[in-house]
């Protein structure tokens, strides 16, 4: 298991965020979904995934939780919160992943120790998440094999995976640009994956020989693992979702 847990909990400075507005708080952490904070159904996954101690957050002050430093973005926040924590294996995961339970927690984790890689990044295949929620608009990178989206979910084994982050603090700006993040890695990589022909494993092996590390991709089987709080529709959709868990 993890011998630490952050979760990140920032907000972009000077930007407005519209579900903070909606709801009258300051941060995201705070929104209420069905009733309870997101920041707390968030910590309950931890805790029913036996995930209750060691657990930090940064870029929020109203929890009782270790706080750590916090940065510009998340890439940053992650690579100052782990030269905090200081702790390996740590799980990163996010406060507006308020669908998260500890069924997706436990799965994310035996699956990075399987991997036995420096770091894992938790997806999610757009196949399972059109099938359960078909309306849901998620950014998808699309490979030869898989189209996946992100599950905000990530686990860094030791100080290597620390090479990883600062990697993606160099192309954090690119998340939405699938193929220049691609060619960042490298021009074959990028020419590769323009054409359609470049596998998700292949772009793994890819960014950790680029990197120096090594790096895989778990897949989970939850469609609700890549379906975050961003705007207020998610919300929506997130608090219909929970209710029809309740029932």
């Amino acid at each position: 298991m993890t011998k630490a847990v952050l979760i990140l909990a920032g907000q972009r400075a000077g930007v407005a965020d519209p579900l903070c507005d909606a709801a009258g708080v300051s941060h995201k952490a705070e929104i209420s979904v069905a009733g309870i904070s997101m920041l707390d159904r968030v910590i309950a996954a931890l805790h029913t995934a036996g995930l209750s101690k060691n657990i930090y957050i940064s870029g929020y002050s109203g929890s009782a939780l270790n706080e750590v430093e916090s940065g510009d973005g998340p890439a940053d926040s992650v690579a100052l919160g782990l030269s905090d924590i200081d702790q390996y294996p740590c799980l990163v995961t996010t406060c507006d992943h308020a669908l998260l339970t500890a069924e997706m927690v436990q799965a994310f984790v035996e699956g990075a120790e399987a991997a036995g890689t420096d770091i894992c990044v938790g997806l999610a295949s757009k196949s399972v998440i059109q099938a359960a929620y078909p309306e849901t608009q998620r950014t998808y990178l699309k490979f030869s094999d898989e189209a996946v989206s992100g599950c905000n979910l990530f686990y860094i084994a030791n100080e290597d995976g620390l090479k990883a982050i600062a990697f993606w603090q160099s192309v954090q700006h690119l998340r939405k640009n699938p193929l220049k993040l691609a060619r960042k890695v490298g021009v074959a990589v990028g020419v590769k994956y323009a054409a359609g022909r470049l596998s998700l494993q292949a772009a793994f092996d890819y960014a950790s020989d680029r990197i120096g590390i090594t790096a895989a991709p778990v897949l989970l089987p939850f469609a609700e693992a890549a379906i975050d709080v961003d705007k207020p529709s998610d919300l929506v959709m997130v608090e219909n979702i929970l209710q029809v868990r309740a029932s």
